[in-house]
This record gives C-alpha cells, structure tokens and sequence, in this order.
C-alpha cells in the first residue's frame, strides 16, 4: 500500500524526537479500598505486579468515580487490555464476541453507487440490550466518538473509529447512563480507555514498551505495533505507541465467486489502519498532575463491488463496474488536570479535561453503466468538536459516610455533510448539503452522593442538560432551516445492600435522553420526477428512557455470580415517516423525522465465575432479552434485539504457558419475533449456532509471549443476528452474510524489560 514506508519512518523519528527532547510519563496512581466498594487514592505510583487470575475490577463508567464491579447499583463489566490481546481481537467486533448482551454490527460489503449502503458502514455501532446506533454513548478517555450518519449509500458507522492495539480497558455500563454523561446513552454507554506510560513501566523502571505483530487469517491482516514509555527526574513521564494493521476482505462461508449480483463470496477489500497514541505527565507535586494526549487515526479502504454489477439483459444504467475508496480520520488533543489529596478539608480530587477533536469520513464510488452516463458519487461527513468536562469530589466527615461528586461538561460541536459527484438525481445539481452545517452545543451539570449507612450504599443523583443546534443555511438548499433547542432532567437512584458476601442484592431506578441530530432536524432532499421530498421538523423532542434493575450477586471463596433482571422503556423515538403527499410531481409524499412510538425491552442475565485451584478458572454466562415497539397502537417485534446466547468458558494459566476454550451458543431467530415487512415478504430468520474458539500462550522467555487462537474450530455453518437482519427469506444471496468459518490468529510480543 501507498505510504507504508512513510508511515513507520513517521513513527520512528517521532519516538526519537520525543524521547530526546520531551522526557516524559504515565497518569497512574495508587488505588486501595476503603472496604465498602470505593477507591481510595494515593501518591503516583506503577506497579508490575501481575493481577490474581479473578479480580476485583474496578469501573470508573457507572458513577464516574472509581468503584468495585460488585458495589455498583447497576451491571457493568469490564474488558482488560490483555484480555483482548490474548483473544486476537483485530477491530471491536471481535473485542466483544464472548460478551452475553453485547454485539456490534457489520453486514457484507454489498453496497452500491446511489441506493444501497449494506456494508458501507463497516462496523456499524454497539448494541447494548437491544438498543444501537446513537442511542449507545461511545466514549474514548472521557471524549464521545463521532455519530453514526446515513444518507442513500453514504453509511458512516462508529465503529471503525477505534484502534484496539491503543486500548488498555474497555467498560460497557448497561442502562441509561445520561445521570452521568448526559444525551445519547439511552441503553448504556461504552468507556474506552487508552494506555497510559504507567502501563508499560515496570516498578523503578525508567523506560519500558513492547513490539508486537499479529497475522489474522479472517481478513489476511497483518498488524505490527510499538510502544515506549519512559519515566524521567521522578516528574515526567510519556508514552508513545503506533500501529500500523493491513488487511483484505473478511471470511465468510460463501461459494459462488461470480463477478456479479449473485456473488456470496465477499467483495475484494484492501484496507490499512494507522494509528499513534502519544501521551506527557508532569507530576508538579504529589497531589497535581498536568497531561497532554494526542491521539490519530488515519483508515484507508478500497473495495471492488463486485457484487454491484449485473447479470444479463442489461438495461441501460446497468452497472459493468463499481470501484469505492472509503476514507476515514479521526484526530485528538487532550489536556488534562488531577488534582488529588486525600487529606485536603473538603475537595479531595478534581479530574479535568479540555479536548478538541476532528473526526472525518469521505467515501467516494466510481460507476462503469451499460449504456446511461457513468456516475460518480463523493461524500463526506464531519464532526469537530471543542469541549471541557471537570469532575470534583468532597468527603464528608460525621455520623453518615458520604462521597459528593459534582461537575460540569460543556461541548460544540460543528457537524458537516456533503454529497458531490457527477450525474446526479434528476432536478438536482453537485455539490448539495443533505443537512445544513450545524452547530451543535451540549451542556450540562450533575451531582452525585454515594451515601454509606451500615451495610448500604445509596447513590442518588441529578442531571441538568441543555442542548441546542443552530443551523446555517449557507450553502443548504432544502426547506427552511429550523433551530431547535431543549433542555432535560434526568435523575437516578441506585441502592447496593451488602447483606453478606454471598448475598449482596442491588437495584437502580434511572432515566435517559438522546437529542435529536442535526441531520434529524433538518434534511433537505427533493426529487419530484419520483414524487418525494423531505423536510425538517421544529418540533423534534428528545428520544426519553425509564429503566428499573434489579440484581443479585455474590462470592464464596472461588466462586462469584450476579443475576439482574431489567425492565428498560422508551418514549418518543425518532423515525422518517411519510407525513403528506400523494406521491405525485404536483403533490409530492413529504418525509419527516417525528417522535413516533415507543418500545419496551426487558431481560433477564446470569454471569457466574468459578476458581478451581490456582491456575483453573471457569465462566458462563446467559442472557434471555424481549423487545416490542408500538407504532400507532400496533406492536410488533423490535428486530435490534438479538435471541438468547450462552457462553460457556474455561481457561488454564500456568505462567509461563496457559490455554483458553470458549463455546457460545445463540439460539436461532424465531421468525414471530421479527417485524413483519410491506410488502409482506417472509423474513429470513437463522436457526441457532454452536461455536467453539481455542487458545493458547507461550512464554520461553520472561519478555517474549506467544498468542494463538483458533477460532470457530469445527468450521461451524451459520448467521449471526446482528449481521443479517433485514433479509428476505427468499433471498438467493444468503451466504453472503454468513460468519467466517475455521480461522487462526497469532501474534508474538517482545517486552522491553
């Protein structure tokens, strides 16, 4: 690929010139427990010291403050760094294979030029609970990724806005979560967080860091990725890390290689992924730090849609030939403040950040047709955003032990789309707008207490947000620009009742909001030779969520479980719907973006985790979720929420070597739980699957490790949900969206000692 070469001699000069100019460090500290869940905080220190094979993790997503896994009113988990690293994950889809109520979204690259996107969109978003897209908060170091955004075959997704090689932990909080973080997190949110120095540094080290490489056999990938630390004068420390990932197009079990429409096996795809992570720690006293983060991504993709091209008679704009180069950037700087001291009189700790991002998506398709004129398409979206969020934190003395946190985050965002090309839609002229460029303001201030009475914990807390877009109509040529603005309050309460170690049942009452888009607000598209337009929408209210948990969890020597039951609703979601028209040139059927219905998911989950001895750990987990929406008094079945999946796994650890198996099973898709479609079409509904993964490590030497994984070791035929909903049952291209079959992964990392 182009710029290999440039790419690793960048990386190299910039580690140089960072170590010899800016001696530097990590954002670590000490952590202890005060007994009853919440993190204490100490002076600034790494340790190397490898973690017990069960942990008491620790969440910093639930409250914003940290906590044990097991003291939280809610459920959360959380994701190491080298879980993922020793499952091979190569993108966020494989990160979260194994979770129960967790799944990310990625059909077949079988998009067109103008209408259909299937598989532009790459991995698409998260599905918590049955809810994706927006309506997940996604989260990188406290900073939101961009929004997803659709329009025709332009599908920009989220999910490819992350590089998981820069990933220390992943924390996924299930439930509203805008009590916390405000709009977007109607069925939960998603951290991640990103290496810091201290994570490479062992204890004393002054330099640290790691290379490794990794070759996936799904996609013919091959990753190769650096990291440095160093620590300098007791003050400074750094980080730095790139990554470089090359690949094809992923697996599946498709046969017919044909070069047209009745292609299933997958597109052709070249793709490569750069990514650099670089971070600066000033210690200015034990109790203040000051940090500075950079952090880009550059995504490069070129498919040849082979699937796009037809099959004889051709008609006069039949496609001979599709060709698509996607383009994705997304670009960070991050300053921080922490300010921590346990003996302080009544402000103990203070987490701050102000950040800018630049995020970016071009996908542009150049079409070969039989006889009508070849087209182009060249579209783009664009979010940069300038923000400052500050968390601060007293504890209060006397007879009811209590933990106030309180703060406030400000964001604005200005959001871009463009489409452009050659031969555009009848009545339509290049470049348009699809939205008018908006800019889009967040603000908010919460406030927390985390009380301590005896055995309970009670966490209220309240939120204020108010958000405003303001449209421009430079450059816009659909119908009136429309500002919107709005405010919403959003209260929790979570109780955590530590009866006994093996008894500890917990609930939480809490409400969400999602915004509307600009995009949602205004769109503007006309096309009156098919006798249709859309128009925006002044009166666009928030999309609003009630949710009640309740859970049980416990521990007895080596065995730790947790049930929770959620009953989660939503009111007052956004859709396109037809408002008026008769379909005709002179009266053409007007679209719009209403509130319209509303939807109900409840479920029930079971997560267990046994130690046998000191090396054997066993886990298995379940997850049973029903959803419904209604849609002018009907109610039918909500189709983003996957069956029931169970994972059984068990792993060996014996230091220097260990070995892992993984067996998840899905149960099929029962075809009265799909939504029916107009015109009434059977849909196809995939019969339950039963996969097993395998891995091992090696360590021959105390800095060198050996991952190996073999995944989907019986070459097991199926679907998964997510990836292939929307299909009819008729189709004859079924295959194409099957999971890949047997597959390899392996990587060999060197640590510099």
């Amino acid at each position: 690929m182009n710029g290999m070469v440039d790419f690793r001699g960048w990386v190299c000069s910039v580690s140089t010139a960072f170590f010899v100019l800016t001696p530097i460090v990590t954002w670590g500290q000490d952590e202890s427990m005060d007994g009853r869940g919440r993190a204490t905080h100490g002076a600034v220190a790494e340790t190397g010291t490898p973690p017990p094979l069960i942990l008491d993790e620790i969440t910093v997503t639930s409250t914003r403050t940290e906590r044990r896994v097991d003291d939280v009113p809610n459920t959360v988990t959380v994701i190491p760094g080298a879980t993922i690293e020793r499952e091979g994950a190569r993108d966020i889809k494989d990160v979260f294979r194994n979770e129960i109520d967790v799944t990310v979204r990625a059909a077949p690259t079988r998009f067109t030029a103008a209408l259909g996107s299937t598989g532009r969109a790459g991995n698409e978003s998260i599905n918590i609970r049955g809810l994706e897209g927006n309506q997940v908060l996604m989260l990188v170091d406290g900073v939101r990724v961009p929004k997803s955004f659709s329009f025709g075959a332009f599908a920009s997704g989220r999910g490819d806005f992350l590089d998981v090689d820069g990933i220390k932990a992943v924390e996924v909080l299930r439930g509203p979560a805008s009590t916390q973080f405000g709009s977007d997190g109607l069925a939960g949110a998603v951290s991640f967080r990103t290496l810091d120095p201290g994570d490479l540094l062992k204890s004393g080290a002054g330099f640290g860091g790691f290379i490794r490489s990794s070759y996936a056999t799904v996609d013919r990938s091959l990753a190769n990725t650096l990291g440095v630390a160093g620590r300098r004068n007791g003050q400074w420390q750094g980080l730095l890390l790139g990554t470089l990932r090359q690949g094809n197009e992923t697996a599946n079990k498709g046969s017919n290689d044909a070069l047209n429409v009745t292609r299933t096996a997958p597109n052709p795809v070249d793709y490569d992924n750069r990514y650099l992570l670089g971070k600066a720690i000033l210690t200015l006293a034990v109790t203040h730090q000051l940090g500075v983060t950079l952090e880009t991504q550059k995504r490069r993709q070129d498919t040849e849609v082979y699937s796009a091209r037809a099959v004889p008679p051709l008609a006069a704009a039949s496609t001979l030939d599709l060709d698509a180069r996607d383009r994705l950037d997304r670009d960070r700087l991050s300053l921080q403040y922490r300010f921590n001291d346990i003996k302080a009189s009544w402000l103990q700790r203070v987490e701050s950040q102000v950040y800018w991002q630049d995020a970016k998506v071009g996908q542009f398709a150049t079409e070969d047709r039989n006889t009508a004129l070849d087209r182009t398409r060249d579209n783009s979206y664009r979010e940069k955003v300038a923000g400052v969020s500050a968390l601060l934190e007293s504890n209060l003395g006397g007879w009811l032990e209590q933990r106030l946190s309180y703060g406030v985050d400000l964001s604005r965002s200005e959001i871009t789309g463009v489409r452009d090309g050659t031969a555009p839609p009848p009545g339509e002229s290049f470049p348009l707008k699809p939205f008018p460029d908006t800019t889009y303001t967040l603000a908010g201030a919460f406030a927390q207490s985390e009380i301590e009475t005896g055995a309970f914990s009670i966490i209220p807390g309240l939120r204020f947000d108010r958000y405003e877009l303001t449209p421009s109509s430079t450059g816009y040529t659909g119908s009136a620009v429309v500002v919107l603005s709005d405010q919403a309050v959003t209260p929790r309460l979570g109780v955590v009742w530590r009866a006994a170690p093996t008894f500890a049942p917990y609930a939480q009452v809490a409400q969400g909001f999602r915004a509307p888009a600009p995009d949602q607000v205004n769109n503007g598209f006309t096309n009156l030779a098919s006798g249709y337009r859309t128009t925006g929408n002044p009166n666009l209210k928030s999309e609003r969520a009630d949710s009640i948990e309740i859970g049980l969890r416990g521990k007895l020597e080596g065995l730790r479980y947790s049930i929770a039951a959620f009953d989660n609703r939503y009111q007052d979601f956004i859709s396109s719907q037809r408002v008026s028209g008769a379909g005709t040139p002179a009266n053409p059927t007007v679209f719009q973006f209403v509130n319209f219905g509303t939807a109900k998911i409840r479920g029930v989950e079971a997560r267990t985790e046994m130690q046998f001895g000191p090396r054997w750990v066993a886990n298995a987990g379940v997850a049973y979720i029903t959803g419904d929406k209604k849609i002018n008094g009907v109610t039918t079945p909500l189709d983003t929420v996957n069956p029931l999946k169970l994972v059984l796994a068990a792993r060996y650890d014996a230091a220097v070597w260990g070995t892992r198996a993984n067996l998840q099973y899905n149960k099929g898709k029962e075809p009265d739980r799909i939504a029916p479609t107009t015109p009434v079409v059977p849909p196809f509904a995939p019969s339950s699957s039963t996969v097993l993964d395998f891995g091992v490590f090696w360590k021959p030497m105390r800095n060198l490790t050996v991952n190996a994984n073999l995944n989907n070791v019986f070459d097991t035929y199926y679907w998964r949900w997510s990836d292939v909903r929307g299909l009819a049952d008729n189709s004859t291209i079924k295959d194409a969206y099957t999971a890949p079959g047997r597959n390899a992964q392996v990587s060999v990392r060197y640590d510099f000692l």
